[in-house]
């Protein structure tokens, strides 16, 4: 199949997906509305193109295709109700093609751009799904390394999914700094000091980095070094002491700052140990639980805000 002539509406995919609109670009390629015409289902598509005419430079177009097979391998392997499911891939020829589960929402970075910032218990609930997700990630070894509100979608029922799993790598592998050329700020508003300097060996606490530098942002309406030139946005990962919300005129529980404070570390042995440690320290802000429906008394009651019981959200979109 040739390239972008025949990627359109219409088209259909292993004689089973067919696409149906376009959703967006994503990091890599583009995202579809599609049809699993097997099972009558809705899902999300991501194609990308690498043919020599899209890709002419063969060592791009072969880091790409890399990125592209961990992204799917690493997806598929997690069991989270905060990562978006992976059900299909084709991972050969110039046309690849990555099938998802179409969650029915928006992404956080939409919902901040009409809310601006979110309540302290909405925040929490937020970051404490991302961190659900996350664990799962970590606990397989693998760290995502570009988290940010663009990669984390919330759904119409207050499901939080973490998506884009195109920059994953074993916590073993190399840091690979994302200052080179091609990257732009949006890029670097949540990466970590070690994921800047391409520290070798990055781990859970890079991750870790980048929730913390998100709920700054659900907190204070924006990240923590908010410039729109690069280098400074690298220099204050690297450098500065991120500002106090109370600095930016929100005032929130003094436990809570100091958490944002520690996730947010220069050096990561000074941050919490795990995602799950995170999630806990988010415990006293989370909405208070509320009883589900009665089929599920058995259960015990359901906390549709606390990820790691039956995670929720922190409210419809």
């Amino acid at each position: 199949m040739r390239a972008d002539h025949e990627v359109r509406e219409g088209t259909k995919l292993g004689d089973r997906y067919r696409l149906e609109s376009p959703l967006g670009r994503g990091s890599m390629g583009r995202v579809w509305k599609a049809r699993d015409l097997h099972l009558g289902r809705p899902v999300a598509v991501k194609t990308v193109i690498m043919d020599a005419d899209v890709f002419p430079d063969a060592r791009e177009r072969e880091r790409l295709q890399r990125r592209f097979e961990r992204e799917a391998r690493a997806a598929a392997t997690l069991d989270s109700a905060n990562v978006a499911t992976v059900h299909d891939a084709d991972l050969t020829g110039d046309l690849r093609w990555l099938v998802m589960q179409l969650v029915d929402g928006a992404t956080l970075g939409m919902l901040l751009g009409e809310r601006e910032r979110l309540d302290v218990s909405s925040a929490a609930a937020v970051a404490a799904q991302i961190c659900a997700g996350l664990a799962a990630a970590h606990a397989a070894g693998l760290v995502h390394r570009d988290i940010k509100p663009e990669n984390v979608m919330v759904r119409r029922d207050g499901v939080v999914k973490i998506l884009d799993f195109g920059l994953v790598k074993p916590m073993a592998g190399d840091g690979s700094r994302l200052t080179s050329t091609g990257h732009q700020v949006g890029n670097l508003l949540y990466a970590s000091p070690e994921l800047l300097n391409g520290t070798p060996a990055l781990d859970a606490r890079s991750d870790l980095y980048s929730v913390g530098c998100l709920l700054h942002h659900l907190l204070a309406g924006a990240p923590p070094f908010p410039s729109k030139v690069l280098t400074a946005v690298v220099n204050g990962h690297l450098n500065q002491y991120p500002p106090a919300l109370a600095e930016l005129g929100v005032h929130v529980p003094d436990g809570l700052q100091a958490l944002v404070f520690a996730l947010l570390a220069k050096d990561r042995e000074n941050r919490p140990a795990s995602a799950a440690d995170v999630y806990g320290a988010l415990g006293p802000w989370l909405p208070a639980p509320s009883v589900g429906p009665a089929v599920l008394r058995g259960f015990g009651p359901e906390d549709p805000r606390r990820p790691f019981a039956l995670p929720q959200g922190p409210y419809p979109v």
